[in-house]
């Protein structure tokens, strides 16, 4: 049963590579608050964090980088062939990642929170959730995504997957198992099965705006066609984009559509992971001015964004884009790689980077969680 009143709270997990965030995000797009914990674990080693002196002291300074960071990459390595090392890393992060979910849970003003946890039973944190959904795919396709999207070798991943409890006994544990092996599309008809069960307000309804007037909505995956279509239109890709490809970035990322009389005239691709807003897309017809447009965007990426509690939002612009004086007026500055001064909101820029783009960036909240006290 949930320890927070009034809130409906999923837990997510599945061995590594199976396809949690995906979910994550799929809940998050019908209005799910998601948290994605084994982020917030290794926010919880950054330089700075609760948990970064202690890590130091029981591993000792040679795990960390040139920068005076935790190589996360070389204490994986190490930790995932040592079981008492693994538990000893665990010992520190687990107390530090629930301190960090109560806080977070206790802010957000969603209904429903999904955590996303590798170690969701392990942990203990399945205590705190009324409802555990798994997500499965066979082994042989958890090597292949371990080697083809994070670069490991055969042993590497294979040393990886070894490492985890039996996905058997998540399974064992599952009130909802999401079937990840096939196309976006299916896990999509899978999770929106699953979450109709969930219980839940009723949502208000959408009033219709007034003809001739812009307004922003969110995208829902419903929309793949036709926002395949208005990015075909405006980029012209040498590979058009279809349904399917759509249907996989919503995997990834959310969109607000800015619509003129029923038509999409703009959009902006945007995702919160780690407690940071990045946007690596955004597109406006002429039918309104960049400034109107944009301003209509950006404001409701932040309203978002400041329902998911996010710290601070990169935007990266085409050259066009990147002359409005909107980005001064609604606080943004320019700025680029190797200039932001926190870990997280670096290693953001860097998985977002859009070539010949420009980077824009906003603090969007002065607190930050894992900030040592």
């Amino acid at each position: 049963m949930s320890r927070w009143p009034g809130k409906f709270v999923i837990g997510l997990t599945g061995n590594i590579a199976t396809g949690k965030s995906v979910v994550r995000k799929m809940l998050e797009h019908l209005g799910a608050y998601g948290i994605d914990a084994d982020a917030l674990s290794h926010r919880s080693i950054s330089k700075g964090a609760p948990g970064y002196a202690e890590v130091v002291r029981t591993f000792g300074e040679w795990i960390l980088d040139d920068q005076a960071e935790v190589n996360r990459q070389a204490l994986a390595k190490l930790v995932f062939s040592d079981s008492k090392l693994l538990a000893k890393l665990e010992a520190v992060v687990h107390p530090l990642v629930r301190e960090a979910l109560d806080l977070l849970v206790q802010r957000s003003r969603a209904p429903v929170v999904v955590i996303e946890a590798i170690k969701l039973l392990e942990s203990g944190l399945v205590e705190l959730c009324d409802t555990v959904w798994v997500t499965h795919v066979p082994e042989w396709i958890q090597l292949v995504r371990l080697r083809e999207k994070r670069g490991m070798s055969e042993q590497a991943a294979r040393q990886r997957v070894a490492a985890q409890p039996p996905q058997q006994e998540k399974l064992a544990r599952a009130d909802v198992v999401i079937h990840n092996d096939e196309s976006f599309e299916s896990t999509w008809n899978q999770v929106q099965a699953a979450w109709a069960m969930v219980p839940r307000p009723a949502e208000a309804e959408t009033q219709p705006r007034p003809r001739g007037e812009a307004s922003v909505r969110r995208g829902r995956p419903p929309d793949a066609d036709e926002i395949a279509g208005f990015i075909n239109l405006v980029r012209h890709p040498t590979r058009l984009l279809s349904r399917a490809d759509i249907m996989a970035a919503f995997g990834q990322k959310a969109y607000f559509l800015l619509e003129l009389n029923g038509e999409i005239i703009g959009l902006i691709g945007w995702q919160v992971d780690n407690l940071v807003t990045r946007a690596d897309e955004v597109l406006i017809l002429p039918v309104v001015t960049p400034e109107q447009g944009l301003q209509l965007l950006l404001h409701a990426m932040e309203r978002a964004s400041a329902e998911l509690q996010s710290e601070a939002a990169l935007v990266y612009a085409d050259r066009t884009l990147a002359r409005s004086p909107v980005w001064r007026d609604a606080g943004y500055e320019a700025t680029g790689l190797g200039r932001l001064s926190i870990r997280a909101w670096e290693e953001a820029a860097r998985e977002s980077f859009v070539p010949e783009a420009q980077l824009f960036f906003k603090r969007l909240r002065e607190d930050r969680v894992m900030r040592p006290i």
